[in-house]
């Protein structure tokens, strides 16, 4: 799978891959609220814009079975309006590209039900950390073993603390 094509997805986004030519075109796709990317604080400006993004990505990749992209996925409450969905995804997105200096694409989709039950928000986040020189060493620590699960429990836990936090103010 590309991270090109796994970013056009979930962000309703035109991508093409250059070094395939594919053009991957999901903008007549429903349910995308939102996407931006965040950043290390330090790193190049290209990496907010998705095509540059994921393009670099899968340059500074030279094995053809390298894992370029993870995801992360979590559900937004649906008691919160589109502004307070926004302000966790970001927060929580912030703290996950603060922690493992990583850059992410955050996408926020809708329910795909007629009950508004479903809102969630696709994290997609490169395998390598963002330097001001660009794609450095891979993220090991989420890679499994002891190691990851502590980050997995981390990650729960991050999710968990913020989305309450966020209900705590959100007035009904």
């Amino acid at each position: 799978h590309s991270s090109i094509a796994a970013a056009a997805y979930r962000a309703g986004l035109l991508l093409e891959d250059e070094r395939t030519g594919q053009r991957h075109d999901y903008r007549r796709r429903d349910g995308v609220v939102e996407t931006r990317c965040v950043i290390p604080d330090g790193a190049p400006d290209w990496a907010l814009i998705p095509a540059a993004l994921w393009t670099q990505a899968e340059a500074a990749e030279r094995r053809k079975d390298s894992t370029i992209a993870r995801e992360f996925e979590f559900a937004l409450p649906h008691e919160l309006d589109d502004e307070q969905r926004s302000a966790l995804a970001g927060e929580v997105t912030r703290a996950l590209v603060d922690r493992y200096g990583f850059a992410a694409q955050a996408s926020i989709h809708s329910p795909g039900s007629k009950d508004g039950l479903n809102w969630h928000v696709h994290v997609l986040a490169t395998t390598r950390r963002l330097g001001p020189e660009g794609f450095t060493d891979k993220t090991k620590e989420l890679d499994g073993g002891p190691s990851g699960r502590a980050e997995v429990e981390w990650v729960r836990e991050l999710v968990a603390r913020v989305t309450n936090a966020h209900l705590e103010v959100a007035s009904f």
